[in-house]
């Protein structure tokens, strides 16, 4: 259990200072860049929050990058879009999803400065559909879609819109649910895992998943044009009662098209009922601050926020903002305490070092097949992008008692290390192309590289969300910059030397070492936190 200090929803007064940032940073977006550290260092808390829960732009659609290989029997030509033809055939949807997944990795790694990219996981996480179960491409990047633009808008809508997405509908037997039929999937999963939650004051009962079942009879999936429409003849007409949870509600049915009205009716019900705000507090607080909720913590910080949810009619922005500037965000005690996920893992050591991309107008294929790479690694450390393991998601934010710890074990840890091993030493290739970043070029960013020990501060600042001691960074130093040299000035001269006389010689001695520093450090358990 941690040992927080006073927990408190109000915003944080303390001192903005660069391990403050960093903490932010860490926590919302995938990874930090050098140019990220470096943009924030000029604001302050108001500005940086401000920046964060900005809307990314809207990023162009994945497009066929496998012509050269797979014929696309719809006619869509290399670099052009896929999303609004013809489904083709197995073979071409399976080369699709690829796109589409290369996509997803390459906005992640591409992302601005906000945590737009950051929520779109969190919701694939919270709405989870397994592409492998609906099986099409275009479905999935319609999906992908929808959560993009309701990512940080009003949760209200957010559900209505995930209620009629294709993609749900099939993947929760929505489409299937009529008056001489009724499926109740989606409507257990809509209050169990997407609205109220299952805790003790979700007092919905089996009739209220029935009833609210009854409401959402009628819907249909077009799979041809990848949409969802309504055929009011398979739709129960008849009035829905619902328990003393929801006021002993009664949503008179209805008949023709007018009985989608019941949709909003139904929501509205669900939504009048205070554990909404609470829950989804709940799941945003385990996903981005720590798994554990104290008594204290619902008390003094989930329930306010919630009550800030609520009377922003559930706008999601005002909550990210109020929890990323309160005094418990900046809680010490949150400072690398949460295991990182396979994809922030993979990410935060891409864009940490800023590799460089071959160009993509050339090598579309390439750039696709790289960013699958990256995608392929989390896939290792059990995190399958677009096919989460279940309607409930990821374990890790769920799972008690273990949670996040689920992501390490004897199979996942070493496919960790390896990952960044082998970035750092080789990089990632396709064909002729490579993904990889020169150790020289990155360290020079830095503020004073030629001295050894503002290079390890500095590193160990960028790298770690927790502080080394005075001996373990000058052990760094000792052992990877100065080759147990006495002097500091052994990687002052060979480090000036690569760069005012780069011979082969030179330049190999200092990469070495930098390839060897960068690889321990990231291979300590430390870099496995956030």
């Amino acid at each position: 259990m941690k040992s927080f200090g006073p927990v408190s929803h109000e915003k944080f007064t303390g001192t903005f200072d660069a391990k403050a940032r960093k903490h932010l940073l860490s926590r919302t977006l995938f990874g930090i860049s050098l140019k990220d550290v470096q943009k924030f260092e000029k604001y302050n808390l108001d500005q940086a929050i401000n920046e964060l829960v900005k809307v990314a732009p809207t990023p162009n659609p994945p497009v066929n990058h496998y012509e050269s290989v797979v014929k696309d029997t719809t006619g869509v030509a290399l670099g052009q879009t896929w999303v609004n033809a013809l489904y083709g055939d197995g073979t071409v949807n399976s080369r699709r999803q690829q796109s589409l997944k290369a996509w997803w990795i390459l906005q992640m790694h591409f992302q601005t400065t906000t945590i737009h990219e950051k929520m779109c996981l969190f919701w694939h996480n919270h709405f989870a559909t397994e592409i492998s179960n609906y099986n099409d491409a275009r479905m999935g990047y319609k999906y992908l879609n929808t959560v993009r633009k309701h990512a940080l808008g009003n949760f209200k809508d957010f559900v209505k819109a995930m209620t009629l997405e294709p993609a749900m509908l099939i993947y929760l037997n929505g489409n299937q649910n009529t008056k001489t039929a009724p499926d109740e999937n989606y409507a257990r999963e809509l209050q169990e895992l997407f609205t109220l939650g299952k805790g003790p004051n979700s007092k919905y009962t089996e009739d209220d998943v029935k009833s609210a079942a009854k409401v959402l009879t009628g819907y249909r999936v077009n799979r041809d044009t990848v949409t969802s429409y309504f055929q009011a003849d398979r739709h129960d007409a008849t009035d829905k009662k619902f328990s003393a949870f929801f006021g002993n509600k009664t949503i008179i049915g209805h008949t023709g098209d007018f009985a989608q009205n019941e949709l909003d009716e139904l929501l509205t019900m669900i939504f009048s009922v205070e554990e909404v705000s609470l829950f989804i507090v709940r799941k945003l607080y385990i996903f981005f601050f720590y798994y554990e909720i104290t008594a204290e913590i619902e008390e003094k910080f989930i329930v306010p926020i919630a009550k800030i949810f609520r009377d922003s009619k559930f706008e999601i922005a005002p909550v990210l903002k109020a929890m990323f500037s309160s005094k418990h965000f900046f809680d010490p005690e949150l400072h690398g305490a949460v295991i990182k996920s396979p994809v922030d893992l993979i990410l935060g050591v891409m864009r940490v070092f800023e590799p460089t991309w071959p160009v993509y107008e050339n090598y579309i294929l390439e750039f696709y097949q790289l960013a699958n790479d990256i995608g392929g690694i989390a896939d290792k450390g059990e995190q399958f992008l677009g096919d989460p393991p279940s309607v409930a998601g990821w374990p890790a934010y769920y799972q008690s008692p273990v949670f996040h710890e689920i992501w390490i074990n004897s199979t996942t840890l070493p496919q960790r290390t390896k990952a960044s091993d082998n970035f750092i030493a080789k990089g990632l290739k396709r064909n002729n192309q490579t993904l990889s970043f020169d150790p020289i070029t990155f360290i020079s960013k830095l503020r004073n590289p030629s001295d050894p020990n503002a290079l390890i501060e500095e590193l160990t600042t960028l790298f770690f969300q927790i502080d080394f001691s005075a001996k373990t960074k000058s052990d760094l130093k000792t052992d990877f910059l100065l080759d147990n040299q006495a002097s500091d000035y052994y990687w002052t001269e060979i480090w000036t030397a690569a760069k005012e006389k780069p011979t082969n010689t030179n330049l190999s001695l200092v990469n070495t070492k930098l390839r060897k520093l960068l690889t321990y450090l990231m291979d300590l358990p430390e870099y496995q936190l956030h």
